[in-house]
């Protein structure tokens, strides 16, 4: 799994049993994040003005990268009789409005190269299918995740899930990107000379302007009905020249954008609600701090393998479901016309 606030690489073994009453288990064996070179990391930021050629260059060369990891991965944990390497690939361009999304690193060639059965591209069907190819993780916050009233992930984008009507006949699962969070953050921390704002540490110590936090909480994606999702040519468009054209210091920009997360966030939980909070954002503890300050819920913070892992650990759940045919994309979550089992599934040759 690799994420768009490029943390770096995401990889999980992990072992999923279906039980007698057809619920699913899980056990975590192994975990490692993968730091992107800095070389990486500058092609990476820098791939949604590429052009197609340039594109088709770094989706091989992404490919075999992402090959060479994962192969590192399952020799130094003596890993053996995989069914399968469920991996997402990196976004470079996300518009489903526009009728596409594009993840690099999901060539056939993958298979070949880590000699291993792969299931990939997990968005593209959604989309054809008229939907935003995005949240996926809710088919797995449903299924492995049930204890809780929302799943909330805090990843370069924020984004929620929950049973609509729950514990009846009409229940249904419920999901949306929020807003954006490390994207942004991570892009503030960096300008200062620092990878993240650890703990939140800047944005406490720096100043709210209220100017520039009531255009971030009056753009107009806030108020629309969920399907909805976002991508980082929303932020570039919308959200970057708001805090460039603001004239307040880099961390009031921190302080600023934290706040106008937290506003957001507070606004889809229910007071005394039970709310599992995972990805990078749940380190941060000023965040946290602002959510509760706005909403009185129970926010549950699991281990930290949990907060890192859980979206690799379900993309391989989707993976598994698309390997027995069953639904990985839910049409109440993604706006696509129907449920579906969506991946690609490359061989080795």
């Amino acid at each position: 799994m690799s994420g768009t606030s490029l943390d770096g690489i995401d990889l999980a073994e992990i072992n999923f049993t279906l039980q007698e009453k057809k619920t699913w288990d899980f056990k975590i064996l192994n975990t490692e994040t993968v730091s992107y070179p800095k070389n990486w990391k500058i092609s990476l930021q820098n791939a949604l003005s590429c052009s197609k050629r340039e594109i088709a260059k770094l989706n091989t060369q992404y490919t075999c990268f992402l090959a060479s990891v994962i192969s590192k991965f399952i020799k130094k944990n003596q890993i053996v009789n995989l069914t399968a390497v469920c991996s997402h690939g990196h976004t470079v361009w996300h518009q489903p409005q526009q009728g596409f999304t594009f993840q690099i690193g999901n060539l056939p060639e993958l298979a070949n190269l880590i000699k291993q059965k792969v299931v990939c591209d997990f968005r593209l069907q959604d989309v054809e299918l008229g939907g935003n190819g995005a949240p996926l993780v809710p088919i797995g916050d449903r299924l492995l995740f049930y204890d809780y009233d929302y799943c909330l992930n805090l990843g370069g984008f924020a984004n929620i899930s929950f049973e609509e009507n729950n514990n009846s006949l009409f229940s249904k699962r419920i999901a949306y990107d929020v807003c954006p969070v490390n994207i942004v953050l991570n892009f503030l921390a960096e300008k200062m000379g620092y990878e993240y704002d650890h703990n939140g540490h800047f944005a406490e110590h720096g100043r709210v302007s209220k100017k520039v936090l009531i255009e971030l909480n009056n753009l107009p994606f806030f108020s629309l009905s969920p399907p909805k999702s976002l991508g980082m040519e929303w932020v570039k468009k919308n959200v970057l020249p708001i805090l460039e054209q603001s004239n307040i210091s880099i961390k009031d920009q921190l302080s600023t954008f934290t706040e106008h997360v937290a506003i957001q966030l507070s606004k889809q939980l229910k007071e005394n609600s039970k709310v599992l909070v995972t990805g990078g954002g749940a380190f941060n503890n000023y965040l946290l701090k602002r959510i509760s300050f706005y909403k009185s819920t129970n926010l549950i913070i699991p281990s930290n393998t949990m907060v890192e892992f859980k979206e690799a650990l379900i993309f391989g759940f989707l993976g598994v479901l698309r390997l027995r045919g069953e639904n990985n994309c839910l049409s109440s979550v993604t706006g696509a016309k129907k449920d579906h089992s969506s991946g690609l599934i490359f061989k080795i040759n």
